[in-house]
């Protein structure tokens, strides 16, 4: 007898496009007595003998069994069923908390006043219900180890997400106001890491119980049994407990006590299968509205780039301070700003400078690394009064300067650098170094580390050549500077431009081209009967698409024949 139980318990993942509420479970248990168990095995052994043998055990089946020894019920989602102790609860209306209970005290009423609940053995607990809540995992776990013979260990996250609907309910009091306690913990430990992280998702749950009492005997809180706990998350997910029994032996359940009763339980998912015509028509939908959605998405976008005007390039960066390494302080923060060169230009209500907020380092390796992750956007116009055929002159330029704060409100300057923008559009990764201007002697160094303050620039750009400097060359000599850390940027380029056509430029092209073939006497004539050809050949085409095409038909069709004569 013990090959015809299903041992396997475990729950089973389903993922489906229907709404949860068209679940439907038929539930079924049945009380193992010695009379079912003996015509079971005999139906068995005459079956696997000879093919009509089981109609001489028609007598000794249990098809009309009913009552304590058997029930089933149809279950759909979060639908309530009440237990004899609930119904015994809720029956005084002094019981009743909640308006929850009291909804129940309702329903009790009108039942009692009806012919009763359909239900005998078999209840349910939703998921707003007090016990669903609060039920501890000992019970749980008890419960399940009734379904299996073997006896198996919780895992620790398995213990930790049992208790994790109880402890949230346990934070408010019953003034609804949150305890004052530690909600940040800025130096957790290890110990403390390993109990706080547990996966909190927002599930909904059911529980599928059976009061297993013994006959006359019912509503006893002991002798309640978990059969089958389902979940969901509201995205299509659904988590049954154990698994359907659909083609499979029924689950054994064994109560606890004297007696040791056995129980079978039957689990089938009877939901209603969906139309083949509702189905197609459901389809339908979800392909008109995702029509209609992608519709909509266009006409936000448009079908044409907005496009800059013409001879003007644009610009647009989308960068990242990533991180910052080696400086000699902590508590780091980046002050930045761009500068923009002759004939280029931005939005009147671009910002083009920043700071970044204070970040603590934190050892990677042997070096300090403070991890900004700060984003930063801009956008620039470029705009070419005449076009060259060289290169952009100049790009735009972000300078930098790394500050640190400690607890004592003490500035010191860590280092400047300058970020040249990439003249490739694309993705860039790019490692600035800094340094910072040194003054000799003691008293400088005394007054950086105990008030801090240090020397500084009174032009951020001389870091590099400044763009108001007019010579060839840039001395610095006798400035004293230290080498300092590095700054790591993220960069994101976008470059647009649309073609610049000038009537001037494009005679100079083609001058130059008659050039590289030789060279001719009279250019200017071969360029003006090179124009006056590209224009009588446009007039050609326009006439041409303004015949009717029945007319340019026969033309093409006379031809032919002429050519076939020939």
């Amino acid at each position: 007898m013990a090959d015809c139980w299903n041992t396997d318990t475990g729950e089973a993942v389903f993922r489906s496009r229907d709404v949860v509420k068209n679940l439907r479970i038929k539930v079924r248990i049945e009380r193992v007595t010695s009379t079912a168990a003996l015509s079971q095995h005999l139906q068995q052994q005459v079956l696997s003998q000879q093919e009509g043998g089981a109609i001489e055990l028609e007598t000794l089946t249990s098809k009309g069994q009913t009552g304590d020894n058997e029930e089933e019920q149809v279950v759909g989602w979060q639908e309530k069923l009440f237990s004899q102790y609930e119904m015994e609860l809720f029956q005084n209306e002094a019981a009743c908390q909640t308006p929850l209970d009291r909804q129940y005290h309702t329903e009790v009423k009108a039942l009692n006043k009806a012919k009763g609940k359909r239900n005998h053995r078999l209840f349910t607990y939703t998921d707003h219900d007090r016990y669903t809540n609060c039920l501890p995992f000992q019970q749980l776990q008890e419960a399940t180890d009734l379904l299996t013979t073997t006896k198996s260990n919780p895992t620790f996250l398995a213990e930790r997400m049992a208790s994790v609907r109880h402890r949230r309910q346990e934070r408010r009091t019953m003034d609804s106001s949150v305890p004052k306690s530690k909600i940040i913990t800025w130096e957790p430990t290890e110990e403390f890491v390993k109990n706080s992280h547990v996966v909190n998702n927002t599930m909904q749950t059911m529980h599928i119980m059976a009061d297993l009492s013994p006959p006359g005997r019912l509503g006893q809180k002991e002798n309640e049994c978990l059969l089958v706990t389902i979940k969901t998350d509201g995205s299509g997910t659904v988590i049954v407990k154990p698994d359907f029994t659909k083609g499979k032996e029924p689950y054994r359940i064994v109560t606890d006590g004297e007696r040791r009763e056995v129980w079978r339980l039957f689990l089938e998912n009877v939901s209603a299968v969906m139309k083949p015509e509702e189905k197609e028509k459901e389809q339908n939908m979800y392909k008109d509205l995702y029509v209609r959605h992608k519709e909509y998405l266009n006409s936000l976008v448009g079908q044409d780039f907005e496009m800059p005007p013409a001879g003007i390039l644009r610009y647009v960066m989308n960068g990242e301070i990533v991180s910052a390494k080696g400086f000699e302080y902590d508590n780091l923060y980046i002050h930045f700003f761009v500068e923009l060169p002759n004939n280029w230009s931005s939005l009147p209500f671009q910002c083009l400078s920043g700071v970044t907020q204070t970040c603590q380092t934190k050892t990677v390796g042997k070096e300090n690394v403070a991890f900004f992750s700060f984003p930063f956007s801009f956008e620039a116009f470029f705009m070419c009064e005449k076009e060259t055929e060289e290169s952009i002159p100049q790009w735009p330029v972000l300078y930098f300067k790394v500050l640190s704060l400690d607890s004592w409100q003490r500035y010191r300057t860590e280092g400047y650098g300058y970020l040249l923008f990439p003249a490739i559009p694309g993705k860039h990764t790019v490692t600035c170094h800094t340094w910072r201007p040194l003054q000799t002697g003691t008293v400088s160094a005394l007054r950086r580390f105990f008030i801090g303050g240090s020397p500084e620039l009174e032009d951020h750009s001389y870091v590099r050549i400044p763009g108001t400097f007019k010579g060839e060359r840039l001395s610095r000599f006798g400035f004293c500077t230290e080498t300092t850390g590095s700054v790591t940027f993220n960069l994101h380029c976008i470059q647009q431009a649309r073609a610049f056509v000038d009537a001037t430029m494009l005679k100079k092209r083609r001058q130059k081209v008659f050039d590289q073939l030789g060279g001719f006497s009279q250019q200017g004539a071969v360029c003006t009967i090179l124009e006056a050809f590209q224009r009588a050949r446009r007039r050609m085409q326009e006439a041409r698409e303004s015949l009717p095409r029945d007319l340019i038909n026969a033309t093409s069709q006379l031809q032919i024949e002429s050519s076939a004569y020939m």
